[in-house]
C-alpha cells in the first residue's frame, strides 16, 4: 500500500519530473518500513518471504511457520495495492503494462536483495535488534537510488505491483525474473550471513525466539 499508494500521489503531484517521484515514492516507503516494523515488531515484522525463507535455513523458525508467513506476505501485498488502486479512484485490479526487464535490472535486483538480508541480519546479529527497523527504512530509502531496479528485493512486492497500472507497477510478463533474481540474491546473502556472522548473540536469539525478525 505505501509502495503503490505513494507511487499514485508522486506521479499526480510531479507529472513531469520523474526524479522528484522517484524521491517521494522512496522516502514514503522507506518511512513506513520504519512505522511498521517498529509498531509491530512484538507482533510479526516478517514482510518479506526471501527474509522469511532465509530464516528458516537459518533454523530461527519451522517450515510450518514459514509457510504461514509467506502465504500471509503474498495475501497482504495484493490486498494492500487493491487498496491503494481504490483510494486512489482507480480500478481495484488492472495489470501493469510497465515492463521492466534487462540483466542490469536483474542484476540489481540480486545486489538489492543481498543488502537487505545483510542490513537485516547484520543488525540483528551484532546485538541491535531495536535498530533494524531504522537500518531497513534508510537502506530501502537508498536502494531507490543506487539499484537499477529501484530495489524491489521482495517477491510479495512484485507479486503485488502487477495489479497497479501506475508509477509503481511491472507487468506480470517482467515479474518471474524479477522473482528468481531475488531468490538468487536470497541464497547468496544466506552464504554471506553464515561467513560474516557465524555467531549470534544472546540478544538476537532472544529476538528470534519472540519471531521479531524483520
Amino acid at each position: 500500500m505505501a509502495v503503490v499508494g505513494s507511487g499514485v500521489m508522486a506521479s499526480r503531484l510531479s507529472p513531469t519530473d520523474v526524479g522528484l517521484q522517484l524521491l517521494q515514492n522512496s522516502i514514503a516507503t522507506g518511512a513506513a518500513l520504519v512505522a511498521l516494523i517498529l509498531a509491530l515488531q512484538p507482533v510479526s515484522a516478517s514482510f518479506n518471504p526471501v527474509v522469511t525463507l532465509v530464516e528458516r535455513a537459518l533454523g530461527l523458525m519451522d517450515t510450518r511457520t514459514a509457510v504461514g508467513l509467506i502465504a500471509a506476505q503474498f495475501a497482504g501485498g495484493l490486498a494492500g495495492t487493491v487498496i491503494a488502486n481504490l483510494m486512489f479512484g482507480l480500478n481495484a485490479v488492472t495489470l501493469s503494462t510497465h515492463e521492466r526487464s534487462g540483466t542490469g535490472l536483474w542484476l540489481g535486483e540480486i545486489i538489492a536483495t543481498i543488502g537487505l538480508l545483510l542490513v537485516i541480519f547484520g543488525t540483528i546479529r551484532s546485538g541491535r535488534t531495536e535498530r533494524v527497523a531504522f537500518a531497513v527504512g534508510g537502506y530501502i530509502t537508498a536502494a531507490y537510488w543506487f539499484t537499477s531496479s529501484t530495489s524491489f528485493a521482495n517477491p510479495a512486492v512484485t507479486v503485488a505491483r502487477t495489479i497497479t497500472d501506475t508509477f509503481a507497477g511491472i507487468a506480470p510478463a517482467s515479474a518471474p525474473a524479477f522473482i528468481l533474481a531475488q531468490l538468487l540474491g536470497g541464497t547468496v546473502g544466506f552464504f554471506l550471513i553464515r561467513a560474516l556472522y557465524p555467531t549470534v548473540p544472546a540478544l538476537a536469539v532472544d529476538a528470534a525466539d519472540r519471531k521479531v525478525l524483520s
